[in-house]
């Protein structure tokens, strides 16, 4: 006996049961007393508390686990109306089945909505290049226009510089006009300025209104005509404009003053808007007028507003100054 085991209280053991069948003890003869100590070693039963030992069941046996119990109290709780998918995938003649493959088989449903789906992508996608393009029309292109308005400017001011001043300068009808700058147009309400180009061909007018060729030149008698696209660059707040307002005219010699008597709306074939007269064709014109033109609605063609104006006064020009209108 080692030290250790010395140490041990001594262990009594529990008497051995009588077998089946054994002797009995005689009546009258004392009974065994019964053992009221501890079925094991006092550090033994401590260790079985700490879970180390299984404590034996009745008969001494020790109690085996039940598979269907604890198989039943390991099964997940599954909701009501929940779907429950095998997780291994399952095997088939033709190989293994994916464990989704019900999950993801295409039907009549799927095939139509993945069809709108795909229209909505599309249709989103055009939408925004439309609107891109829009964009570009109303503010993107306006940079374009004020460098070739910065162009044009230069080239009339060459011309200006660059042309006699022995005599007064002859008045240019409005069949004989020449290609090019015809001078500089401006709004003080919507504080715009723009050089006047040649013609109203598409070319002509692309990055600068454009005078109309058969109509009056400034300051004649007459209906001096021009035409802008309804673009940020250039007329595009038009509509702005009121009875009264100034709209002034630059050449070589001379500042033109109009004032804003009329503003309407009307159809693309009203050509009888730029005539001499005003709205009257084939009348003999006897006041100076001045008329702007541009597409109506804004983003849109189908109409055209017109603005016509009156001159009210006039001013020669001396470089380095401006009429009072435009201080």
């Amino acid at each position: 006996m080692d030290a250790a085991t010395s140490l041990l209280p001594p262990v009594t053991a529990r008497p051995p049961a009588p077998a089946p069948g054994g002797p009995v003890a005689a009546p009258g003869a004392p009974a065994a007393p019964a053992y009221s100590g501890p079925l094991t070693h006092p550090a033994a039963e401590a260790t079985a508390m700490m879970g180390m030992i299984i404590s034996p069941g009745p008969g001494g046996r020790r109690r085996k686990p039940d598979p269907e119990v604890e198989a039943e109290a390991e099964k997940p709780k599954i909701p009501r109306g929940a779907k429950v998918v095998q997780l291994r995938a399952e095997r088939t003649d033709k190989g293994y089945k994916s464990v989704y493959s019900e999950l993801t088989r295409p039907t009549i449903f799927s095939r139509i909505m993945l069809g709108v789906r795909g229209a909505g992508e599309v249709m989103i996608t055009f939408g925004l290049i439309v609107l891109l393009f829009a964009a570009y029309e109303v503010w993107g292109a306006s940079a374009v226009v004020d460098a070739h308005q910065d162009d044009l400017d230069q080239e009339l001011s060459q011309a200006w510089d660059n042309a006699p001043t022995v005599g007064p300068t002859p008045t240019v009808s409005a069949e004989a006009a020449p290609a090019g700058p015809v001078g500089r147009l401006y709004i003080p309400r919507l504080d715009k300025r723009w050089v006047v180009n040649q013609g109203v061909t598409p070319a002509d007018i692309r990055y600068a209104p454009g005078h109309y060729p058969n109509s009056a030149m400034p300051g004649e008698v007459g209906n001096f005509s021009i035409a802008g696209h309804r673009n940020v660059a250039t007329f595009w707040a038009l509509d702005q404009l009121v009875v009264g307002d100034p709209i002034v005219v630059e050449t070589k010699d001379t500042w033109y003053i109009y004032q804003v008597t009329q503003e309407h709306v009307v159809r693309p074939t009203q050509v009888e808007v730029v005539a001499p007269v005003p709205n009257y064709p084939g009348a003999t014109p006897t006041k100076k007028m001045l008329t702007l033109t541009t597409c109506h609605p804004k983003m849109d063609n189908y109409q055209r507003l017109i603005i016509h104006a009156e001159l009210s006064s006039q001013e020669p020009r001396v470089p380095g100054q401006k009429p009072s209108v435009l201080e």
